[in-house]
């Protein structure tokens, strides 16, 4: 949705989320987008083809297709696949006009400036480039999910529900702005504790389906798994925010422990610098057992166990229609 993108020139004001320790912490939602900054410069352009979302008419008859790929399909073909990395969308085909619809959710400027910040001179906080949005656009591009991925019929919606949706999909896409890839846990057990929850593309997936379900979509019985990047942690300790880390009054020490940390997840110059790095990223997670994390605008820090980071390729089953449809 890419004219969502631009709503506002100044920054978003929080919700009124405690930083209390309730688990999982709650992802925070935003008053509007906040302008992106010129700094921030994506590789490959965000949503190049989008376009808003139409509106249906009553009686249509849409199928909404489940649709995954490895990530970077485009140009790694199914290298990622085999990691089990994959990204989702969801298509649609509308039987009054036969017109395909495609509609995803991803970084605005890649997965790896999301991920970690720049250490920009002169400036002591570290520098984000981290925003993720909706983007909807006309067509299915039928070779890249079927050729090493997903392309699969889930269930069928009316007019009314679509359009209902896309009035859910502008909220969702201006009040969940930033990125957040890590989901951390207590440990790889099914049921242990939740400390942080990722908001990536699959998980737009998952509300999708969620409100299509709840307007009564009934989705077919068939097995759906997704992606999920794990760090493994004690309980997390709660630091502070951007001025009570890095301002006048900060705490120096933190400050330079977090910057310290980040150093080495910089865009590597040459293949020294790399190993240099990794041996660094080893000393902190695993030997030192440190991580810190960037959530809802805040510092934590995690103290880091075995196995440490775990990618999983799990079922989460299609959600079950809580209301009649609406004659489909």
């Amino acid at each position: 949705l890419l004219p969502l993108l631009l709503l506002a020139p100044w920054g978003p004001r929080v919700s009124a989320v405690s930083a209390a320790l309730r688990w999982p912490v709650p992802y925070r939602r935003f008053d509007y987008r906040p302008k992106t900054d010129p700094y921030c410069q994506a590789r490959y352009t965000f949503c190049p083809t989008g376009s808003a979302i139409p509106v249906m008419k009553e009686e249509d008859v849409i199928e909404v297709y489940r649709l995954q790929a490895p990530v970077w399909e485009f140009k790694y073909g199914d290298l990622l696949g085999h990691l089990k990395i994959m990204h989702d969308a969801v298509g649609f085909k509308s039987s009054l006009t036969g017109k395909n619809y495609t509609m995803e959710w991803y970084e605005l400027f890649q997965l790896g400036n999301c991920t970690f910040p720049h250490l920009r001179p002169g400036m002591d906080a570290p520098f984000w480039c981290n925003q993720g949005a909706a983007c909807f656009y006309e067509g299915i591009d039928d070779a890249h999910w079927k050729a090493n991925g997903t392309l699969v019929h889930v269930t069928t919606i009316s007019g009314t529900m679509f359009n209902a949706m896309a009035q859910w999909v502008k909220y969702d896409n201006e009040t969940g702005i930033y990125y957040e890839t890590w989901t951390v846990q207590a440990s790889p057990d099914k049921k242990s504790t939740v400390w942080f929850d990722s908001y990536e593309c699959s998980k737009f997936i998952l509300r999708t389906y969620q409100k299509l379900a709840d307007l009564g979509a009934v989705f077919k019985k068939i097995q759906t798994n997704y992606t999920s990047i794990i760090l493994f942690s004690g309980e997390p300790i709660y630091l502070g925010n951007e001025t009570s880390i890095f301002g006048p009054q900060g705490n120096k020490t933190l400050a330079a422990a977090i910057r310290d940390f980040y150093s080495p997840f910089k865009p590597h110059q040459s293949v020294r610098e790399f190993f240099v790095d990794i041996f660094k990223i080893i000393d902190h997670v695993i030997l030192n057992h440190q991580f810190y994390l960037f959530y809802n605008l805040e510092y934590w820090f995690l103290p880091m166990k075995s196995p440490y980071l775990k990618i999983i390729y799990e079922e989460v089953p299609l959600p079950v229609a809580s209301k009649a449809s609406f004659g489909i």
